[in-house]
């Protein structure tokens, strides 16, 4: 086996980057979270409950609660899965110990901020190990598991484990410190989510109109989008109409507003989130025998409208 093929089997720069992300993790967790004697969510939040009362490295007691995760992981779930979570589980444990001086330098004394910027950079260090298909461990195992067996959602698993600690929090410290533990949850799952989405997100849109071709045609040419037609049938007129089907990012929704409002003003345009966008266009294609029209001829006067219409906005 050549070293290039080695390389491109490990994909160094993956765990590249779930290192970076464990890192950052780990370093929101000692410097907010274990400080302000609030808790994380999944195994690593039951290391930092013992951590308070025993004294023991959260990171070395991370790794021991995994063990038996890991190995009915392997029983389960199989090898593949299991080998990424082995690796993710070592960074992460490694950058809890290693990052604990940071617990010196915490900048605020104020729960509320504390459980604000703890949540805010837990979440990007938990999304950018998610958006490199790695994890972390713990209750994520749980959650496939419970997901390939029983057919319950992960999320739904991870949050009433994570239910569990928060109680116990409760318990053992104060009510407001499990108040503050649950914000700090809440805002790191949506950091999270923002990361692993991307900060540049993407609209579906669909338009329906008489003018579908001429329409189709100017975001070809002016926005740059591939552009798909569906089929449909107005339901009271009972006539065939073509829907127009694009995928944009945020910037160029203005541009398609336009666009569309240009070539006709009546027609109905609906704008949703897309919350994953993958294929020709926005992920990295295989051009290998991809067909393009070489037919298309946009409307001159169609479009002479839409570079003034363009024009009059400041747009380019």
């Amino acid at each position: 086996m050549t070293l290039t093929t080695i390389l491109v089997k490990w994909n160094p720069l993956k765990y590249l980057g779930i290192l970076a992300g464990c890192l950052v993790a780990a370093a929101s967790i000692n410097i907010f979270v274990v400080p302000s004697s609030l808790l994380t969510g999944g195994v690593t939040g039951i290391a930092i409950i013992f951590y308070f009362l025993s004294g023991l490295p959260i990171g070395v007691q991370t790794l021991l609660y995994n063990v038996p995760l890991l190995i009915a992981s392997y029983k389960l779930l199989g090898k593949k899965y299991t080998v990424d979570v082995v690796i993710g589980t070592l960074m992460f444990s490694f950058a809890l110990d290693a990052t604990k001086f940071l617990a010196a330098y915490t900048p605020t004394e104020d729960l509320m901020l504390a459980a604000i910027y703890g949540g805010i950079f837990n979440g990007v260090g938990y999304g950018i190990v998610f958006r490199m298909n790695g994890s972390t461990g713990g209750f994520d195992i749980l959650g496939a598991i419970f997901k390939k067996y029983y057919s319950m959602e992960i999320g739904s698993v991870i949050f009433g484990f994570n239910c569990v600690i928060v109680a116990i929090a409760g318990g053992l410290f104060s009510v407001s410190s499990a108040m503050f533990t649950l914000i700090c949850m809440y805002i790191t799952s949506q950091m999270t989510n923002k990361v692993i989405d991307g900060l540049n997100q993407r609209k579906a849109v669909l338009i329906v109109s008489d003018k579908a071709k001429d329409i189709a045609d100017g975001i070809i040419t002016d926005i740059g989008r591939g552009v798909t037609f569906l089929q449909g049938e107005g339901a009271y007129t009972g006539a065939p109409k073509k829907i127009v089907m694009v995928v944009v990012s945020m910037t160029q929704i203005a541009k398609l507003k336009i666009v569309v409002s240009t070539v006709d003003r009546n027609a109905f345009m609906l704008i949703l989130a897309a919350s994953e966008v993958m294929g020709r266009g926005f992920t990295r294609p295989n051009r290998q025998n991809v067909k393009f029209r070489t037919d298309m001829k946009i409307n001159p006067e169609v479009e002479q409208r839409i570079q003034d219409a363009l024009a009059n906005r400041g747009d380019d």
